[in-house]
């Protein structure tokens, strides 16, 4: 059923001159859109902000749910007040924020306001939560401090939370147009999702070539839920088992 959608546009994109098959529209649609360095840049601010809300989310993860703290309940409670706010109610402050640090039109402008992330603090705590602390007892008796068994214990135990917000994140920022039409003007950090976009208001008689742009920009988030998405269904599963 998850296929059904993407393999009907992918048959409505392929040609047949004189009965034979052919991926023309892909390769044209590759070429008049130079998807090439959209998807490096696609790429390389995914992976960026990805690598970020894992590191951030782990840290803020681990201490609320291991360390006793005076308001850790608040802090906890207002992380997921955050959640319910529409980044679009943000823009404003931190456009003004980015200005004033001369971070507009660069790759900065489309990492840092997503770097950290309520949801992937959330998740990660309430997995934390669910692994015994026995474990972590143990650990600290044979000398381990606090960092030690976060690395070593907590974070090998909490692959299908990481996997998940992995790949949530990575598809977000991989389908994200907001952030690279707001924060950018550049032509050289077009996204994929600007440049889909642009190849769609240019070509938007032509179904077979913007059919065939859609899977382009598809393949690559389908991959790698396709890979993931064992230890995805874990990891979601898991969440809410210790609260």
């Amino acid at each position: 059923m998850i296929l059904s959608p993407l393999i009907v546009v992918f048959q409505s994109s392929i040609t047949f001159p004189d009965g034979s098959f052919t991926l023309g529209n892909y390769q044209a649609a590759w070429q008049r859109g130079n998807f090439l360095s959209a998807f490096a840049n696609s790429t390389l601010v995914a992976l960026s902000v990805t690598a970020l809300q894992i590191i951030t989310s782990a840290l803020c993860g681990y201490a609320l749910a291991r360390l006793n703290f005076k308001g850790k309940q608040a802090i906890l409670l207002l992380i997921l007040a955050t959640l319910v706010i529409p980044f679009q109610l943000l823009v404003i402050p931190i456009f003004i924020i980015l200005k004033y640090a001369h971070l507009i039109n660069t790759y900065w402008s489309l990492i840092l306001p997503t770097a950290a992330n309520g949801f992937g603090i959330f998740l990660m705590r309430q997995y934390f939560a669910s692994i015994p602390i026995e474990l972590e007892e143990a650990a600290t008796l044979d000398g381990a401090n606090r960092l030690q068994v976060l690395t070593q214990i907590m974070l090998p135990l909490a692959r299908p939370a990481l996997v998940t917000l992995f790949l949530f994140t990575f598809i977000g920022e991989w389908n994200d147009l907001f952030k690279p039409l707001v924060f950018t003007t550049r032509p050289e950090l077009r996204t994929v999702q600007l440049a889909l976009s642009e190849f769609q208001e240019q070509f938007t008689n032509d179904w077979s070539l913007l059919m065939a742009a859609v899977v382009i920009a598809t393949i690559p988030v389908l991959f790698l839920f396709l890979i993931g998405q064992k230890q995805f269904i874990q990891g979601i599963g898991s969440t809410g088992i210790k609260n």
